[in-house]
């Protein structure tokens, strides 16, 4: 498929990866709609000429309204915290993603690319795990729920009419990447950073830009009924790259805890904030999430789709570093 002149609709268009997304589509020549739930104004996204529609993606009309016309949709919008009511991420992630891809095939979508998570592996994993898994939700509501809306999803695929695509991205930073950027830093400012068990393990970052990448080409090759695990793939541990982060803005090192003792901290912090009806900053889940063990592989995209990530990690620190300078977080 010729992405030229296509309109690509992006519901999650006002977070980092939605946004991002929009800006190298309409470089590549794509006109752009964004959908978003927020009713707050999406000034980035109107300065590049976005179409926007304010609306909920478990609301029908509003799937539908937001389907007509359209070429592609890029679905990026969910509940991406680490804990919390299974019920509300089921809502949003399963309910919310269905209702979109079924708005899609009935308004003649071509193609429908769900950006999943390799969290539907779970945090226990065998080193250079594929994509026919074995698939864990770890009883965790994020795990859980991606693991359902891909299960839910691909009975849909019907090509050359509708195809469905799905990405299972990795750890995704730079500029504007609150999880492995904005928050760490935050947290290192206030010297309340700790990475675990010594920073063993892998962190299977994907700069932002790699992952739009892999996206277009995914959808340039309509690979449909296909699923990528997409990260940079370099085999970085968690120690580096926190270091790493903590240098690229002049910080001390952060410190090294046992996994249980973080998790027990974090915990009676959480607890604390709730007293004062602060909602937690960092929830003791995002131990089990900073601490995988292994790199996945990314094999099928590198030969099915021809994938070479453009951007490493020295690089990737290096744009995000400008972009820190410019902006106040």
């Amino acid at each position: 498929m010729n992405l030229q002149d296509k309109t690509l609709l992006i519901t999650g268009i006002d977070e980092f990866i939605g946004l991002r997304a929009a800006e190298l589509a309409i470089a590549q020549g794509m006109k752009v709609r964004g959908l978003q739930s927020s009713t707050d104004e999406n000034k980035t996204a109107q300065n590049l000429g976005v179409e926007m529609i304010i609306g909920n993606i478990t609301d029908a009309t509003t799937a539908q309204k937001a389907c007509q016309g359209v070429d592609i949709v890029l679905h990026t919008e969910q509940i991406a915290q680490e804990a919390g009511s299974i019920k509300d991420f089921r809502t949003v992630n399963v309910g919310g993603t269905v209702n979109m891809a079924k708005a899609a095939k009935k308004a003649g979508v071509k193609t429908f690319v769900h950006l999943s998570s390799v969290m539907v592996y779970g945090f226990n994993y065998p080193d250079g795990i594929t994509e026919s898994g074995p698939l864990s939700g770890e009883n965790n509501p994020y795990c859980q729920t991606k693991i359902e809306a891909e299960i839910e999803l691909l009975p849909l695929n019907s090509p050359p009419d509708f195809g469905v695509i799905i990405i299972r991205a990795g750890d995704v930073y730079g500029p504007g990447s609150t999880s492995w950027v904005v928050r760490p830093i935050l947290m290192m400012r206030q010297k309340l950073f700790a990475y675990a068990n010594d920073g063993k393990g892998v962190i299977n970052h994907v700069y932002i830009d790699n992952l739009v990448d892999a996206i277009f080409l995914a959808i340039e090759k309509e690979t449909y009924g296909e699923i990528f695990n997409i990260t940079d793939g370099q085999n970085t541990s968690w120690k580096e790259y926190f270091m790493r982060l903590a240098a690229m803005e002049g910080l001390s090192a952060p410190m090294s805890l046992p996994k249980d003792e973080m998790k027990l901290f974090l915990k009676l912090r959480a607890q604390g904030q709730k007293l004062f009806r602060k909602k937690a900053d960092i929830l003791p889940e995002s131990v089990d999430f900073m601490s995988r063990p292994h790199a996945y592989s990314i094999a099928k995209a590198q030969n099915l789709l021809d994938y070479k990530p453009k951007i490493d990690l020295e690089d990737g620190l290096h744009l995000t570093k400008a972009w820190m300078q410019k902006t106040n977080i």
